[in-house]
């Protein structure tokens, strides 16, 4: 399977997350975590179940992961995501040291790794990590755009 194949694949693993994100009223991101073809963690946004500005899908894998390895360093680990993450979630990504980030959907207002910001690849931070846009994208602006549309009606 090439990388386009393999990314589709797990994108659609990160879609079922952030369906779940939409069932529980949540803004509908989903990410997973994979090492070595297996994926090790799953979240998706919980900012309002759990009242915490930090209850992003992105941070609540990485802390999945990181408990389920039983260390901080991903850096065999690539995290996949619906919605490019934001500048608090790129910091993240940066700091557990993951090898790479695929996401779908880019965030022209918030989006931290090529967007509005590029964290992810930044020569001036200790870490830089690969950087993959527009995987399934179609498919995630759809989820979002029905869910907001859903919370003006």
């Amino acid at each position: 399977m090439n990388d386009a194949a393999q990314y589709e694949k797990w994108m659609n693993e990160a879609l079922i997350e952030a369906r779940r994100a939409f069932s529980e009223d949540e803004v509908p991101v989903g990410a997973i975590i994979v090492q070595q073809n297996e994926i090790i963690a799953r979240a998706y946004n919980r900012r309002e179940t759990d009242q915490n500005p930090l209850g992003h899908a992105e941070i609540l894998a990485i802390d999945a992961a990181a408990k389920k390895l039983g260390r901080w360093r991903l850096s065999d680990c690539t995290l996949i995501v619906t919605l490019e993450p934001c500048a608090m979630c790129a910091g993240a990504l940066v700091n557990a040291r993951l090898a790479q980030v695929v996401f779908a959907a880019s965030d022209p207002k918030a989006g931290a790794c090529g967007s509005v910001f590029n964290i992810c690849e930044n020569s001036q931070l200790n870490h830089r990590l690969k950087v993959v846009s527009d995987v399934l994208a179609k498919d995630s602006r759809q989820l979002l755009q029905d869910f907001f549309k859903s919370r003006r009606s």
